[in-house]
C-alpha cells in the first residue's frame, strides 16, 4: 500500500492550485490531508466525487480552520471522528480509520503559537495522542503535520530556532517519548542525514532557498518495522507550503 499525507493548507486553494494532478500522479491507496480548513459541503467536488475513492471529512466548528480529511480506495470497517474529548475534537484535528490489519490515525496536531495557553493545548494533545496510541489494540501507523521538529537535522537553523515553538525542548522530548513507547519514525530507516524538508515559510520565500522544517511524519508501530518498503517527501510538489510525505508498506 501507498499512503500519503499532506497539510494542503486549505483544500480549496490546493485544489485551484492543481493538487488533484498531483495527486492523482502519485496514486496513493490512501490520501491523508490536514488543514483543509473547509466544511464537508465545502470541500471541492471534484474530490468528493473523486474516483474510487470515498472521501472521509472531519472539520472544526469554526469556520476556515483546521480540519483532516481521507480519501480511501478501500473503505475502513469503523472511523472515529476524534478521540472523543470535546476541546479537542471541537477542532477537527484527527481521523481515526480501522482495518482489519492495522489502525491509521490522520492528524493535524496543534501550533504551539500565540501564547502559553496554545502551547499548553499542543502539549496537552500530544499526552492524549500517545496515550490514545499506547492503548491501541491494533497495529498503528500515525500521520500528519507534527508541528514540531525533533532533532537538529530536520530544519535548517536550529540554532535560530531553539526558543521558538516547533522546536522548543518540550516539545522535541515528547517525540523522543513517542518514539519510546515503541514507535518509528518511519522516514528514519531510510534516510539518516539532514536537508530533507516538508514545510517552507511562504512569508520569507523560503522555498526558494530551501531553508525548511521536517514536521510532516508518519510514525508506525515497532511491529510494522519489517513491512516497510519505504519512506520519503516530495518536496517537488507544490500547492501549499507543505509538501507531500509517503509511506510505502506492505499490509
Amino acid at each position: 500500500m501507498k499512503l500519503l499525507s499532506w497539510n494542503v493548507n486549505g483544500v480549496r486553494a490546493a485544489i485551484k492550485k492543481d493538487a488533484l494532478t498531483a495527486l492523482n500522479l502519485i496514486d496513493a491507496d490512501i490520501v491523508c490531508l490536514q488543514e483543509i480548513k473547509a466544511k464537508p459541503d465545502q470541500v471541492p467536488g471534484e474530490l468528493l466525487e473523486w474516483p474510487g475513492y470515498t472521501p472521509y471529512i472531519c472539520s472544526a466548528e469554526r469556520p476556515g480552520y483546521s480540519g483532516v480529511a481521507a480519501f480511501c480506495k478501500q473503505p475502513p470497517h469503523t472511523v472515529a471522528y476524534g478521540f472523543g474529548v470535546e476541546r479537542f475534537d471541537s477542532e477537527g484535528r484527527i481521523l481515526i480509520l480501522d482495518y482489519p490489519q492495522f489502525k491509521l490515525f490522520n492528524c493535524y496536531f496543534p501550533n504551539g503559537g500565540n501564547g502559553p495557553e496554545r502551547l499548553q493545548y499542543k502539549m496537552d494533545f500530544y499526552a492524549a495522542t500517545l496515550d490514545y496510541a499506547r492503548a491501541c489494540e491494533k497495529p498503528l501507523l500515525i500521520c500528519g503535520d507534527v508541528n514540531t521538529a525533533h532533532q537538529e537535522i530536520d530544519l535548517a537553523r536550529p540554532k535560530e530556532n531553539e526558543k521558538n515553538t516547533g522546536f522548543l525542548p518540550m516539545e522535541r522530548a515528547w517525540i523522543d517519548d513517542f518514539l519510546a513507547a515503541g514507535f518509528i519514525d518511519t522516514f528514519r530507516m531510510f534516510h539518516s542525514e539532514g536537508g530533507h524538508y516538508s514545510w517552507w515559510d511562504m512569508k520569507t520565500r523560503a522555498r526558494e532557498r530551501d531553508i525548511g522544517w521536517r514536521i510532516d511524519y508518519f510514525f508506525a508501530s515497532e511491529e510494522l518495522r519489517s513491512k516497510i518498503r519505504d519512506a520519503y517527501i516530495l518536496p517537488q510538489v507544490t500547492g501549499s507550503d507543505h509538501c507531500p510525505v509517503i509511506l510505502e508498506i506492505d499490509l
